[in-house]
Parts: C-alpha cells; sequence; structure tokens
C-alpha cells in the first residue's frame, strides 16, 4: 500500500518519540454467545461486487466495530469487510486466556468459552446470520455487511479508489478503511535454521495458531514460549496449567530479566517470574536469554515476541489526523493507526480497547461526522483467573515508577471482579466513562519499593514529574479514575494521596 497523503488536523501537532506498543491486548466488547460460523468458501470475482459504498480492508476488531457503527449511522449501507483470514470477524484475547481454561475437550471446535463470570459466550462477535451475502451485498435495499474471506489485498490504487486482491479481482470503493492490524514477529535465528525447526514453530495470533498449539500441547513432551509479555505470559500460565495433566514440560524463555520485564517495575516483573514458576503454573522460566537461544533446539515452540505492523510508514503505522483520516476517503483504525495522542504524543497502539474505540470513531467519521480521537485506550491482562492487571497510558518499565500496595482480599481477583460485576470483559470500551470528582480512600496508604506481598495496588508511570502511565494492580473497575488523572496532566506533590483515589485500602 503506497504511503497515504497526510491530511491536516485541525491543529498540526510535533511528531513525538514513538512509544514502544504492548504485546498484546485484552478482551472484547460484550456481544451475544454466537454459534461457530462455518467459513465461506473463496469465491469467484462474479460472487461479489466491483464496487461498494464502505469498504473495510483487515477482518479484525477495528473493521467490525467499524462496521457496526457505519450502519448504527448509516441502517441501509452496504459495508465489505475483506479479510486474509478464512474465519469471520472474532476476538483475539480469550485465544490466550479463557480456551485455555475451558473444560470442554471440543473447545477447539466449539470456539466457545466460560468467562470469569461463569457466563459461555463465543469468540465470534456475531454468528453467520449477521452478515449478508457477498453477491447479494449490491441488489440489497437495505444494505448490510458482508465479508470475503481468505482474500489478500495486495494493492491499492489510492487515486483511483480502487484495490487489487492476489486472485487480480478489483474492486473499486467510495470509502476505505485500513485494519490490517498485524503479523507476528519471527526471530532469524529461527528463520535461518531450516525447515526442520520452523515445523517446529508456532507463531501465536489466528484462531488455526490455537488449534494448532492445543494440538501440540497434547502430543509433545515439552513446549518452549519465546516471549515474556502479555501473550507469551498468558500462554506460559495457560499450558502450565495443563502440565500435569498431560505430562507436559512448559519452557518460557525472554530476554529481559523478568516477566513482562519491559512494562512492569523491576520488583513486581520479579515477583510475577515467581508465581509463573510455581504452584499450579510449573513453569520453568529460562529469562536474560537473549543469546541462548539454542537451548530451545528440538522443542516445539509457541512464541510470542510482539507484532511486525501491517502497514508502510516511519512511524510504524499509517499517520493518521486527528479524525483518523490518511486521506479524503481513508481512515485508519486499529494497531495500523499512527494518530496524535493530546497528551502522550504520537504513538501506535497494539491494545483491543484501542481497536473497538478507534474502529467505532472512523466509522463515524466515514458517515460524515467529525470526531477527534481523543480516547486513552487501557489494557489488562491475567495470569489465570486469579491475578490481573489493567493498564492505560505509557507504561513503560525504563520510566520512574511509584508503587502503592495493600493487602489484597478475595475479592481481588480478575474472577471475582466479573463475578461482582456481572460482566466477563474488562473494558471501558463501550461506556467510556469519566471520572468527575472521585472520592478518596481516608485509610493511609504506603509506598512499596522491595517488599514480597504484593496482593493489590497501583503502580504510576513518571515523565518530567507528570504520570503518564497507570498500572491497576489485582484493582478493578476504577479505569475511569486512572484515564481522568493522565488526561488532567499535572504534577502531584504526593502520589499516596492520589493513590487514595483507587480506594485500595477499603475492603
Amino acid at each position: 500500500v503506497p504511503a497515504a497523503e497526510e491530511v491536516p488536523a485541525a491543529e498540526e501537532v510535533p511528531a513525538a518519540e514513538e512509544v514502544p506498543a504492548a504485546e498484546e491486548v485484552p478482551a472484547a466488547e460484550e456481544v451475544p454467545a454466537a454459534e461457530v460460523p462455518a467459513a465461506e468458501s473463496k469465491p469467484s470475482s462474479a460472487t461479489f461486487p466491483s464496487h461498494v459504498p464502505y469498504l473495510l480492508i483487515g477482518g479484525g476488531t477495528a473493521s467490525f466495530a467499524a462496521a457496526r457503527s457505519i450502519r448504527a449511522r448509516d441502517p441501509n449501507a452496504k459495508v465489505l469487510i475483506v479479510t486474509e483470514e478464512p474465519d469471520l470477524p472474532y476476538m483475539r484475547p480469550p485465544l490466550s486466556k479463557e480456551l485455555w481454561f475451558s473444560d470442554d475437550s471440543s473447545v477447539t471446535e466449539t470456539l466457545r468459552f466460560k468467562q470469569w463470570n461463569g457466563k459461555e459466550r463465543s469468540i465470534y462477535f456475531q454468528p453467520p446470520s449477521f452478515y449478508i451475502k457477498a453477491e447479494e451485498l449490491g441488489s440489497s435495499e437495505n444494505g448490510g455487511v458482508a465479508v470475503l474471506t481468505g482474500r489478500k489485498v495486495v494493492h491499492m490504487d489510492v487515486r483511483g479508489n480502487k484495490i487489487k486482491m492476489d486472485d487480480g479481482s478489483e474492486i473499486s470503493y467510495d470509502k476505505c478503511l485500513i485494519a490490517t492490524g498485524g503479523i507476528p514477529r519471527n526471530l532469524q535465528v529461527i528463520e535461518r535454521a531450516g525447515e526442520e525447526v520452523m515445523k517446529r514453530t508456532t507463531l501465536f495470533r489466528k484462531i488455526e495458531d490455537f488449534k494448532a498449539l492445543d494440538k501440540v500441547s497434547r502430543n509433545v513432551k515439552s513446549i518452549t514460549i519465546i516471549g515474556g509479555g502479555f501473550l507469551g505470559s498468558e500462554l506460559a500460565c495457560a499450558l502450565g496449567r495443563k502440565s500435569s495433566e498431560f505430562g507436559l514440560e512448559v519452557v518460557q524463555m525472554f530476554p529481559e530479566k523478568g516477566n513482562m520485564g519491559k512494562v512492569l517495575p523491576e520488583y513486581l516483573s520479579n515477583w510475577t517470574t515467581e508465581r509463573v514458576k510455581r504452584g499450579s503454573f510449573s513453569v520453568t522460566v529460562w529469562f536474560d536469554c537473549e543469546k541462548n537461544a539454542n537451548h530451545s533446539k528440538g522443542r516445539q515452540s509457541g512464541r510470542s515476541v510482539g507484532l511486525e505492523p501491517n502497514v508502510d510508514s516511519d512511524f510504524g503505522g499509517y499517520r493518521v489526523n486527528a479524525e483518523l483520516q490518511a486521506r479524503s476517503n481513508i481512515w485508519v483504525a486499529g494497531d495500523a493507526a499512527c494518530f496524535y495522542d493530546i497528551r502522550l504524543g504520537r504513538r501506535r497502539v497494539e491494545h483491543h480497547d484501542h481497536a473497538v474505540v478507534s474502529g467505532r470513531l472512523a466509522g463515524e467519521n466515514m458517515t460524515g461526522t467529525s470526531k477527534p480521537y481523543w480516547h486513552q485506550s487501557m489494557f489488562w491482562s491475567d495470569l489465570g483467573p486469579d491475578v490481573g492487571y489493567e493498564a492505560i497510558g505509557i507504561v513503560d518499565s525504563s520510566l520512574p515508577t511509584v508503587g502503592v500496595f495493600a493487602k489484597a482480599t478475595a475479592k481481588d481477583t480478575p474472577k471475582a471482579a466479573a463475578e461482582q460485576s456481572g460482566t466477563g470483559i474488562r473494558s471501558e470500551s463501550e461506556t467510556e466513562d469519566t471520572a468527575t470528582s472521585p472520592v478518596a480512600s481516608t485509610s493511609p496508604a504506603t509506598v512499596v519499593e522491595h517488599k514480597d506481598d504484593y496482593g493489590k495496588g497501583v503502580i504510576f508511570y513518571l515523565r518530567d514529574k507528570v504520570v503518564v502511565g497507570i498500572v491497576l494492580w489485582n484493582v478493578f473497575n476504577r479505569m475511569p479514575v486512572a484515564r481522568k488523572i493522565i488526561k488532567d496532566g499535572e504534577e502531584h506533590a504526593d502520589l499516596n494521596e492520589v493513590a487514595k483515589l483507587f480506594n485500595i485500602h477499603e475492603d
């Protein structure tokens, strides 16, 4: 895809230093449980329209959110989603979380799972009946959303307003969304190792990768997970839980000194690493081992060392203006968008919440609104049902941090929080609540630097003495408070007082 022309934003802003994106991010908006869709067979060029009003490239969360948003504002809109994958739009987060904790032996076929609150749902956003057939889209009086599966866009003519797909067929459009997401970034040492090693390597991203890794876990003696970030650590815990059942050795290796070492302060990263190693997970962790990649020789490897965005820009994404436009009739959302954060500078984000909200906003703007993207996306990660955290802003372990912790109770777990709230998805993407005047707790707060008990707490990340990121450790339903703190962008003389806003010392 050629580099898109820059559309001036309402106010020109300088590009900021790019912020490293989080590896993976967390679960999706609440939708009704859906039956498992059968993927469409690859159609001939005669079975889909040659022109569509709304063309969405990519079949992920951002595209689905945009399609739903377009239809909400334009009920007769005709929307075509083009995706390389054989599946209808689905949530990625459960692939490394809840699906692995299912007791259903047929979970790889049904792709249904129980959320932490006990409610069952499908990984798919909507059942096949929600979508219209691609061949019927052009003639439908009421419009609809069609999905063209198994098709790769290989060229985009931005002047001619059309795309070319891998089979040579073309589709023209009035308005287009680029939401191409990313692909797992492989290691050169693996790529150079030859066919035998590549056969034993799984790049984890899609439904088919989940199915492949589940099958492998039942038929080998050892699996090595390369990656210490969100996805790698979640998979380590998920597979570690099954290790005793299948007699499986689970090894996790990464170049950092601890799990999620790029995100969490060192003391909390070390604590997390110990938790992954002991108890019900029993994962063998090899840390600080970038130069020791040969240790994994001969092992089947499921890995997670980050994403390579499907983009064409020096910023690590397609540069867009405040309305998520790359040019007058092209928008970008999700992982592929390099947008300007009014508080944190120009960045690219791989959070699920960002995909939902940016996709929804792009869809609205494609129908004629001109809303700026001001949402500060959040993300979360669960190491099983008992330990989880939510985060917002720039959470980079190289920044100065202040942690305030308290003793945890039985209700301070992802599972308990989901049961109490009645929802299975911890996301602010649907409500976008704001905290206008949070009430602080009067209980005393304690700054923790090197203690062993990190039951629950708040970690503040500082840049130039201003809070730019917050991690809520086993603290839930407080994201609006964190969002307001970052939005205000003020210096705080005493972060102990700020921590009281989260009521972490109340039972």
